[in-house]
C-alpha cells in the first residue's frame, strides 16, 4: 500500500472503531419518562370552545413507566392518583396520554356524555424551550366531547395549559 494512503486507512479504522464502541453506550441511555411526577392543569387559562373561561384546575400525581427503542420512540403506562390508568406514547417528539372520561359532562336534561382526554407534553428547559435532557414537561390538557351531544352540533372542547415535574 502506498504511504499516502496509510493515514487515510488508519483514520477510517479509527472512525469505525469509535462508532462501534459507542453503540453499546447509546443502548444504555435512559430515554423516556420514568418515575413519579406532580402534574398541574391550569384552569385559570382554560379555553372552552376557543374562548377563555375559567375551569377547575387539576392537580394529580402520576407514576409513569416507559420503554424506548430511541429517544423519539417510546411506549408505556401512566397511573394517576385520581384513579385512572392510560397508555403513554411518543409521536414526532411529543408524548401523548389518551383516555376516555365517563360521565365527563351532563346536559340540561341530565344525560351524561363522555369526554376524550388527550395530554400532549414535551420536555422543557429553564428557558422555556424544548430540551430533550430536561426533567420537567409542559404542554396541553385537551378534552373533547362528542359532536351532537346536548343537542349541539359543535362538540364541547376544553383546553388547559399543562405542566409536570418530578415529585
Amino acid at each position: 500500500m502506498p504511504v499516502s494512503r496509510v493515514p487515510t486507512a488508519i483514520g477510517a479504522v479509527a472512525v469505525l472503531a469509535a462508532i462501534y464502541s459507542a453503540a453499546p453506550a447509546a443502548a444504555e441511555q435512559n430515554w423516556g419518562i420514568n418515575g413519579t411526577f406532580l402534574t398541574s392543569s391550569n384552569g385559570e387559562w382554560a379555553k372552552v370552545n376557543d374562548r377563555y373561561q375559567d375551569q377547575p384546575s387539576e392537580r394529580q400525581t402520576w407514576t409513569i413507566s416507559t420503554q424506548c427503542i430511541s429517544p423519539t420512540e417510546c411506549t408505556g403506562t401512566v397511573h394517576s392518583d385520581a384513579g385512572w390508568t392510560a397508555p403513554i406514547f411518543t409521536t414526532d417528539g411529543l408524548y401523548y396520554v389518551k383516555r376516555t372520561i365517563p360521565n365527563w359532562r351532563f346536559c340540561a336534561d341530565g344525560a351524561a356524555i363522555e369526554g376524550f382526554q388527550e395530554y400532549k407534553l414535551y420536555p422543557v428547559g429553564s428557558d422555556g424551550h424544548f430540551d430533550l435532557a430536561a426533567t420537567e414537561y409542559t404542554g396541553e390538557n385537551r378534552v373533547i366531547g362528542p359532536s351532537g351531544s346536548c343537542g349541539r352540533n359543535q362538540p364541547p372542547v376544553i383546553h388547559m395549559p399543562f405542566y409536570m415535574k418530578p415529585a
